[in-house]
């Protein structure tokens, strides 16, 4: 789209003067093992960034004692200072330019209507710059300016609402208000590969309007009318038959929808995409005991990798565990993972004492075996992990760096070399 005409752009009230143009009394305003540290819950995806907006601040100049008071010089006599500069030379002239360039050139911005999908949450009483802020944090716009510049020259810019919206990476500032302005931005709901099933739930409170805990509420309640397969929730341990069912892809959500029919529409998916990858068949051949055995690995997988890369070797790290002549973790998974599932937080550091110690049938720290069910929803990356894990004898993971960096051992003395790293990084930080 057109950017706005280089006279007509009018910035931010608030934005800081350029000292060319201030007078001369004006300031300028100027894992597997304990060592692993980690963990999947990543439910800070849609709406968890701080709003920030920009302040002012400088001190205004005192004048001399006896001094007239100068003169502010205009827009004009800027003209004309940049008219002599151009005169003096081309460095002086270009950066005579520049200034011109900095009052009143448009603002940086992207052109067209961007790529991808970003969801992007606006908060109650967010004014423009706020907006704006949180649109150039997730990349979606190129700066602040450029969507208040586009928000004012759109009549009904003032009109746009907090609420969640479906944008795209690099769009320009027109592009993004336009697209906000358009009811379909605020109709689709994302789950993101891994996420919990209470992060969905506040997600639809959040589109529909409810009160937060209606949709985990219907859950609890309604979850056997939801369309679950037969081999769903083969556990009384289980403490929510729907987690890793509600699949990972794009949804229709909005106001006058019901809670049920949205998560009804997310198990159908997720019965879809198992019998595509035949969930039934393929735990058999895994050895696994059941179906929904099959997705709980992948959804470990899907929690446990924090890069792409590492999630095969994560699976065979799980299936290798599982064989009955395991002597190293003695039938124990122990990750960390599913120890914060059962507590519903995402704790970098658990201390031993309390991971060895609680007996909930989600720690596998304290039982040997997978946890009762699935702790997360896993996508179609960590099911391909899953159904293809390495072969390369892999037994333990640390996170090095306490955060991306998983390297894998096959011994224990392998794990202990790392362990050390682990442990060398965290003193540092």
């Amino acid at each position: 789209a057109a950017a706005p005409p280089r006279g007509d752009w009018d910035p931010d009230p608030d934005e800081p003067e350029h000292p060319f143009f201030a007078s001369d009394g004006d300031a300028g305003r100027s894992g597997g093992q304990r060592g692993r540290a980690r963990d999947d819950d990543r439910d800070d995806l849609a709406g968890d960034e701080d709003d920030a907006e920009d302040g002012e601040g400088g001190a205004r100049a005192g004048r001399r004692g006896g001094e007239k008071p100068k003169k502010r010089r205009g827009g004009c006599a800027c003209l004309v200072v940049a008219v002599v500069l151009i005169g003096g030379g081309g460095g002086a002239a270009y950066y005579g330019y520049g200034l011109y360039q900095d009052r009143f050139g448009p603002p940086p911005d992207y052109a067209g209507e961007g790529s991808g999908t970003v969801v992007v949450e606006i908060p109650d009483g967010s004014t423009g710059i706020a907006m704006g802020n949180l649109l150039k944090d997730k990349g979606v716009v190129k700066s602040v300016e450029a969507f208040t510049a586009a928000q004012k020259a759109n009549d009904k810019g003032t009109t746009l609402q907090s609420g969640f919206y479906t944008l795209h990476k690099g769009m320009s500032g027109e592009s993004a208000v336009e697209l906000m302005l358009d009811p379909k931005s605020r109709k689709t709901l994302i789950v993101p590969e891994g996420y919990r099933n209470g992060w969905v739930y506040a997600q639809i409170d959040g589109r529909l309007g409810l009160k937060k805990g209606t949709t985990a509420d219907v859950a609890k309640s309604d979850w056997k009318k939801l369309g679950l397969p037969e081999w769903a929730d083969d556990d009384k341990d289980i403490k929510d038959p729907l987690e890793g069912f509600l699949y990972p892809s794009s949804y229709s959500v909005s106001k006058g929808q019901k809670p049920a029919d949205v998560l009804r529409r997310m198990v159908a998916q997720a019965n879809k995409q198992y019998e595509k990858i035949d969930v039934v068949g393929q735990a058999e051949k895994l050895k696994l005991d059941s179906p929904l055995a099959l997705v709980t690995v992948a959804s470990m997988v899907n929690a446990e990798g924090k890069t792409h890369d590492d999630f095969r070797k994560m699976a065979e790290v799980i299936y290798n565990r599982l064989k009955p002549g395991n002597t190293e973790t003695n039938g124990k998974i122990q990750f960390d993972s599913t120890y914060n599932y059962l507590t519903g937080r995402s704790e970098i550091k658990i201390s031993t004492k309390e991971i060895n110690s609680d007996p909930d049938p989600y720690n596998t720290y304290y039982h040997k075996g997978l946890p009762p069910g699935p702790i997360g929803n896993p996508g179609a990356e960590a099911f391909a992990a899953a159904l293809n894990p390495t072969k390369d004898g892999w037994m333990y993971f640390v996170a090095v760096d306490g955060k991306e960096d998983t390297q894998f051992a096959k011994t224990l003395t392998e794990f202990k070399k790392l362990e050390a790293q682990f442990n060398a990084s965290d003193a540092g930080r």
